[in-house]
Parts: structure tokens; C-alpha cells; sequence
């Protein structure tokens, strides 16, 4: 769980960026976004941890399986990224009368699931790998002790 909420923070950090580059506030609006932000982006993390967990389950050596949960996700990460974007624009672009609360969340969105997806294909294999490490040579000193 800690590999997959760690791009929550890279996602909001995006969002922050977004924000301010926008001239847009923290409100309950941006807020909202934030909110659908964490579902989202909570989305690739899952999906390369979980594809990754099931090959090893088929006993692939800990770093192939990463390498390849993480080169088979990529396009369902990239589809996923850029449904959401195109979807959001319009709302980021939004005229008119009630435009201002669309424009905080659709750049919310918008900008962390841009920055958040760049920093989440690489910080999630990584963190991936070294925390699974820390577990494998838990279980094989507990192993030897035994």
C-alpha cells in the first residue's frame, strides 16, 4: 500500500504546480479535483504493484517482473492519463457563467495526472523494488534463523 499512496504526493505536487501557474486558489473546488485526483492517480501505482505481484506469484525473479508489469502497464497507464486530460480540458477551459469552479477542478486534474503519471512510471518501480528487497531479505534471515 505505501508503494501505490506514494504517488499521491507526486500527483498533488503536479496539481500545486498547476495551480499556481494558473493563478487558481485552494478552495473547496480544487479540493474536489484533489479528491478525484487521489482516486486516479492511485489507478497506475495499483496497476503496476499488482501485475508485478502476480508474476511473482508465478516465481519470475523480483526485478523481470517489475521490468515487465511495468512495460505491459504502460500503455493502460498512458490511455488511462490521456482519457482523463482530454476529459478535463474542457472543463479547465471552461467560459462563462460558474466557470471559475470548473477551472479549479479541471486544471487540478488536469496537471496531477500530468506531472503525477511522469513521476509515477518511474518512482513506483523503484520504490517497488527496494522495499520488496527489504521484504525478501526479511523473510530469508527469519528463514535461516529458523
Amino acid at each position: 500500500p505505501f508503494v501505490i499512496m506514494l504517488s499521491v504526493p507526486l500527483a498533488t505536487f503536479g496539481s500545486l504546480i498547476t495551480m499556481h501557474l494558473h493563478g487558481g486558489s485552494l478552495n473547496i473546488y480544487s479540493q474536489i479535483g484533489f479528491i478525484t485526483l487521489v482516486g486516479l492517480i492511485t489507478k497506475h501505482g495499483i496497476l503496476i504493484v499488482e501485475f508485478t505481484k502476480q508474476l511473482r506469484d508465478e516465481a519470475v525473479p523480483l526485478e523481470e517482473a517489475i521490468l515487465k508489469a511495468s512495460f505491459l502497464r504502460f500503455r493502460p497507464i498512458l490511455m488511462t492519463t490521456m482519457a482523463t486530460i482530454c476529459g478535463c480540458i474542457p472543463l479547465a477551459l471552461a467560459m462563462g457563467a460558474g466557470s471559475e469552479s470548473r477551472q479549479e477542478i479541471g486544471w487540478v486534474v488536469v496537471g496531477g495526472m500530468a506531472l503525477g503519471t511522469v513521476f509515477t512510471l518511474y518512482v513506483v518501480p523503484v520504490m517497488l523494488r527496494i522495499l520488496s528487497g527489504r521484504e525478501e531479505s526479511v523473510v530469508v534471515s527469519v528463514g535461516v534463523k529458523t
